[in-house]
């Protein structure tokens, strides 16, 4: 099955705490403070791996921590940093928030976002001594990790992407053209999810093909299967609209499909196409296409059942699919974004003390219990 959509919850690891501790040695009674610094807690990654096709890795987890920084130690020696979480996600994976926002777009290999910012570590007394507090004694806690829930949605990066009416042959013909292995059965809705196919030529180029479920009118609103699928449409650089000749005027199919894609928008009603005419070995003469329309550069008429075309429209294709810096782009997003988000709740500081805890600022009780501290320890308020 094709997983190109999933929600998990991520959370960056705490940061360790500061040492309080003085400098104790042999002829030194009264040895000023060493206390190091606690390490960061480790933070959550994704990054954009050309080697992964869909999001199936994440179906059987729903949350993802870092690890915590290491606590200073006395002799100014500082914690280690938490151990941070790097998952791994097919490239044209877009990062939504809690409110359905897009924060990052994995769009090219080796993009990386942070999405969980591992907390900052405590700061050790010796951080706090000054020519007037030679002895302080108190440390800072490390601080917490951020916590949110995100969604991925996978977005296919290809070159062309088949699309049409159900039962008009796309499956067939991706098979036809390139590496791929996709159901094929003579009832409309074979294909339940999008698939990938790899196109070579002779000289050694490749093409990327899609083959999307097929669309019904009305796909654009949420029918049939095609809502959640035309979103991969969006970063194809060229449209293969591949229709039935043998089943009707082609005209009419051309207008049922092209409508919705105007009625989603994204840029698709705008989109460069070709059209095959699908299932000649059933018709008597040669269709034609009667419709003039700049978006079309090319009409192919074919068999996938007799292979009759077939080579002729996959040696043609390399040629017609646009050159990648004429694709469509998506100006409101960069090749990825990095999202720092704010942390949560106002802020303040925790800090131990010889005599129990600190608290500068506002710190709720749940706060309070993330820091480790117990209920029967003492806490000071400034």
């Amino acid at each position: 099955m094709f997983y190109d959509r999933t929600r998990f919850r991520v959370a960056a690891g705490r940061g360790g705490d500061g040492a309080l501790s003085f400098r104790r040695e042999k002829h030194v009674p009264k040895g000023g403070p060493d206390g190091g610094d606690g390490g960061p807690g480790g933070s959550v990654v994704l990054v954009a791996d050309p080697d992964l096709r869909d999001l199936s890795s994440f179906r059987s987890r729903r949350r993802f921590a870092g690890g915590r920084g290491g606590h200073g130690r006395g002799q100014d020696k500082h914690g280690a940093a938490g151990a941070g979480v790097e998952l791994h996600v097919p490239v044209g994976t877009q990062v939504l928030d809690e409110q359905g926002e897009v924060i990052a777009d994995l769009a090219h290999p080796g993009a990386r976002t942070v999405i969980a910012r591992g907390g900052a570590g405590g700061r050790g007394n010796r951080r706090f001594a000054t020519p007037r507090r030679q002895a302080p004694r108190f440390a800072e806690l490390g601080r917490s990790g951020e916590e949110r829930e995100v969604e991925l949605h996978l977005k296919l990066l290809a070159d062309a992407a088949l699309v049409g009416l159900p039962n008009a042959g796309k499956s067939s013909l991706l098979r036809r053209i390139s590496n791929a292995k996709p159901k094929v059965a003579d009832y409309p809705f074979t294909t339940l999810q999008p698939v990938l196919g790899t196109v070579d030529a002779p000289d050694g180029r490749q093409l990327v093909v899609a083959d999307v479920p097929g669309l019904i009118e009305g796909a654009a609103q949420g029918a049939g299967l095609g809502h959640e699928f035309l979103a991969h449409l969006e970063r194809a650089r060229l449209l293969v609209h591949v229709i039935d000749a043998a089943a009707g005027d082609p005209a009419d199919q051309f207008r049922a499909i092209d409508g919705e894609l105007a009625e989603y928008g994204a840029g698709l009603e705008q989109r460069l196409q070709v059209v095959v005419l699908n299932k000649v070995d059933l018709l008597p003469s040669p269709p034609s296409l009667q419709l003039s329309d700049d978006r079309i550069v090319e009409v192919f008429a074919l068999s996938c059942a007799t292979g009759e075309g077939v080579e002729e429209f996959k040696r043609r294709l390399f040629n017609l699919v646009p050159a990648e810096d004429s694709a469509p782009s998506e100006p409101a997003l960069a090749d990825f974004l990095v999202y720092r988000p704010q942390r949560r709740g106002a802020p303040f500081r925790i800090f131990r003390t010889d005599r129990g805890y600190r608290v500068v600022g506002t710190a709720s009780e749940e706060d309070l219990r993330a820091a480790g501290v117990k209920p029967d320890e003492q806490v000071e308020y400034e």
